[in-house]
């Protein structure tokens, strides 16, 4: 760093007045220490209110961000409650090795259904001629594979299947064959079996009538026998392993089929995975009783309200970190009004909103569960109170989801997260002035040194000559 002429000169009177304090010339007084001093005291008061200000900040910005974490925690339990299906009428089929059944949401499931499995959906397996091995050439061209329904000698193509082309290159291997059909994904896999035959390609489709295929082959002239992978169920090569079929079942004895063996739509709400084929002896599907999960999620939910309401009491109480934010306000307002605000807009049942469901707002706000209404709705309104937990635009968990998200929105200056993004700016804000005011503290304390210190020069000068002089006049005194 290039040393200026003021520098140099400042740096010289302080050596000046060390060497002068040293001897004990100049005033005796430590100018370094003084100007120090008197720069931290012309500063302290507002660093003394900056510091205040930074601890306030601090305080407030822990303790909105302690009850936005209990709310998250609150919003995260809940939503995993309700997604679970724990709280709603699960179906449960009698016969387990028959079907599996699970909830779709796309209703409220009642009553109880008999299902027969008379056939399971299956999908085509295939096994082609014979080679030595699965190393060998099989020449080159294209395969096509076509969809549609296999019956007996005859296929029936299905048109809103489009057929697709696998090319197969020159010097290709069996295996090589089976990587690209599988790389094609046309809803077919293949694979090489080593069987006591030889090495055959497998080829298996997806479940369903109309997912039956036939494979065709193009050859290229100049390297033949790829037709030697070619099937038709009339060509009489290769061997059909099973045929493509749908499955059929009757649910309450009416008869239905499926392309699949997952059914969406034959029980409203419910899912069903069959698995096995239970002939001429119906099973059951029924659905659980809730009431006991309902009442006890019920309140759990009134006791984690209750801790978030009590932090924020405390901390709105007169004096306290948040007294004046208007997103705390605005929080116990939402939360203060939860009870009686309609979660299910347009039910016909008792079960419309949280009050109905046992939950009380009390004077101080604090939050109290009405275990009496509770079961008199759970028992005359038992579809009304489960439809409340289940996913969607309205129920529990959605209308506190949404007072959840309006309370942490860090966009939202009325909100407690709009509070936390504003005192965390105010902060940062405040770290910065303290930096500024640093460094006008440094420059005030450099200044006075360097006034001081040339002051503390000039007067050891003065000091120099006066005692010269008083020597001398003493000298002149004696030779009289």
């Amino acid at each position: 760093m290039a040393i200026t002429p003021t520098s140099t000169a400042s740096t010289s009177l302080l050596t000046t007045s060390s060497l002068v304090t040293a001897l004990g010339g100049g005033s005796g007084v430590d100018m370094t220490a003084l100007a120090n001093n008197l720069a931290v005291a012309q500063f302290a008061s507002r660093n003394d209110r900056l510091t205040s200000r930074s601890d306030q900040l601090d305080t407030q910005i822990s303790t909105a961000s302690n009850i936005r974490s209990m709310l998250l925690g609150l919003n995260t339990s809940l939503g995993t409650l309700v997604r679970s299906g724990d709280l709603a009428r699960k179906p449960a089929v009698a016969n387990v090795a028959v079907a599996s059944a699970s909830l779709t949401g796309s209703a409220t499931p009642k009553g109880t259904y008999s299902l027969e499995v008379t056939q399971l959906a299956k999908g085509q397996q295939l096994a082609g001629n014979a080679y030595g091995a699965a190393t060998d050439k099989v020449g080159a061209g294209t395969l096509t594979l076509r969809f549609g329904t296999v019956s007996g000698t005859g296929f029936s193509p299905d048109v809103a299947h489009a057929p697709v082309d696998v090319t197969i290159v020159a010097g290709s291997s069996l295996a090589d064959v089976a990587r690209a059909i599988n790389a094609a994904n046309a809803g077919v896999s293949a694979y090489v079996a080593q069987t006591v035959d030889g090495a055959q390609l497998v080829l298996k489709g997806q479940e369903g009538a109309a997912n039956g295929f036939v494979l065709e082959a193009a050859e290229d002239p100049a390297t033949p026998g790829l037709s030697g992978l070619a099937w038709n169920p009339s060509s009489g090569t290769g061997q059909l392993l099973a045929a493509a079929q749908d499955a059929a079942f009757k649910v309450d004895g009416l008869a239905m089929s499926a392309k699949s063996n997952t059914i969406g739509d034959a029980i409203p709400g419910v899912k069903l995975q069959l698995s096995a084929t239970n002939l001429g002896t119906p099973t059951m599907v029924s659905f659980a009783n809730p009431a006991m999960s309902i009442a006890a999620a019920m309140q759990d939910f009134t006791d984690a309200l209750n801790e978030v309401m009590s932090a924020l009491n405390a901390a709105t109480a007169i004096g306290a970190e948040l007294a004046s934010d208007g997103g705390a306000r605005a929080l116990k307002r939402a939360l203060s009004g939860l009870a009686g605000s309609t979660i299910m807009p347009g039910a016909t049942g008792m079960a419309k909103t949280l009050a109905d469901l046992g939950l009380k707002t009390q004077r101080d706000g604090s939050f109290a569960l009405d275990t009496e209404r509770l079961n008199a709705v759970l028992a005359a309104d038992p579809e009304g109170v489960t439809a409340m937990f289940t996913n969607g635009l309205n129920g529990v968990y959605a209308s506190y989801d949404r007072i959840y998200r309006a309370a942490t929105s860090a966009t939202d200056g009325g909100s407690l997260g709009g509070s936390i993004a504003r005192y965390t700016k105010m902060r940062s804000q405040i770290a910065q002035d303290r930096t500024d005011l640093a460094e006008q503290q440094e420059k005030l304390r450099a200044r006075l040194t360097s006034q001081f210190s040339a002051s503390e020069a000039r007067i050891g000068v003065s000091k120099s000559t006066l005692t010269m002089l008083q020597n001398q006049i003493a000298q002149w005194n004696k030779s009289r």
